[in-house]
């Protein structure tokens, strides 16, 4: 059966509306658009947008913006397929003091999402959320070359159209590509095309001084003006807004480096290893507060007691409402 062409059918700009641009975080994260969040792996994007998560389910102001009425909490659907949602998205996003009523899943134990998944947008219009997480970019674009534009156009198009449709806030986590000595827009993973169809990018950088500073900066925005940068602490309720700088997104891709591990300083991690090992060496289980407090009273980090955790492989469990680190036991 021959495939039916549409119908043409021309619009004239005089009866076209014209409407703002609607902002979930001037002039950052565009409403019913596609923001792309970049880092490297390890310093903080997901902790990052637990916070904010945090702020909008709870309504509160965000950080850095006038408001002349004060917002009101929203609904956040959030998806990773990099960390778990009872071990480490739920106790970060609490940490950050968001409303556990507003943060919701999709359930992909059956059949991962895509950009083209239905249930997207039916999760969207159901819940009735104003910002979508997906993290990170290559769990959620699904089968295909991100490589070859022919593929990404349709794929980003079919996400383009579920943000216009509900006018919600999509971000999508991504990781840097390894490539040095160029403009910080192509340090986007894939064809370029993935940096043309979202409409804001930002960047989350570490710091090179202090492995808890980071910067945001805004790489791109088709919507917004040149902005400046802002800087942030990792702290125990996740991050902490301090305020702009004077860095520009290439000035950080050049002074900083973003191999991961390289050129940071691995004493107080190797530290923090040991010291882990030692605590949970008879193998039982530890309360996780009581772990972090002997660190932090030994002058170990959140941040590095949370990598040592990693490279070790501690699991974590709750029980009775208490989290507990234990480490892996021996095959």
């Amino acid at each position: 059966m021959a495939k039916q062409e549409p119908a043409l059918e021309l619009v004239s700009a005089k009866d076209v509306k014209v409407r703002p641009v609607k902002w979930l975080w001037p002039f950052l994260i565009p409403k019913g658009k596609i923001t792309l969040l970049q880092g490297d792996p390890g310093d903080g994007k997901s902790t990052f947008m637990l916070t904010l998560a945090a702020y909008m389910t709870r309504g509160d102001p965000l950080p850095f913006t006038d408001y002349e009425e004060p917002p009101e909490p929203i609904k956040v659907i959030y998806q990773s397929t990099e960390d778990d949602y009872d071990d480490t998205i739920i106790p970060r996003f609490i940490q950050a003091g968001g409303n556990l009523d507003n943060l919701i899943f999709i359930n992909e134990e059956v059949q991962h999402l895509t950009f083209e998944d239905p249930r997207l947008l039916q999760a969207i219009k159901q819940s009735g959320a104003k910002l979508v997480v997906l993290d990170p970019l290559s769990s959620y674009f699904g089968d295909g070359n991100i490589n070859a534009s022919n593929e990404v156009r349709p794929k980003f198009n079919a996400l383009i159209q579920t943000a216009r449709e509900t006018d919600c806030a999509i971000v999508i986590v991504n990781h840097l590509n390894k490539m040095s000595g160029i403009g910080a827009k192509y340090r986007v993973p894939g064809s370029i095309d993935v940096v043309g169809a979202v409409r804001s990018i930002l960047l989350l950088a570490r710091s090179s001084e202090d492995e808890d500073k980071r910067y945001l900066a805004l790489l791109k925005s088709n919507l917004a003006p040149e902005m400046g940068t802002y800087e942030l602490q990792l702290s125990d309720n996740g991050m902490e807004f301090i305020g702009l700088t004077d860095k520009k997104a290439d000035e950080l891709l050049r002074s900083l480096d973003f191999s991961p591990g390289a050129g940071r300083p691995n004493d107080r991690l190797q530290e923090a290893i040991d010291f882990i090992e030692e605590l949970l060496a008879d193998g039982s289980a530890m309360l996780a507060v009581d772990i972090e407090k002997r660190l932090k009273d030994n002058g170990i980090r959140r941040s590095t007691a949370h990598k040592a955790k990693q490279e070790l492989g501690v699991k974590s469990f709750s029980q009775n409402k208490k989290w507990y680190w234990q480490l892996p036991r021996a095959e």
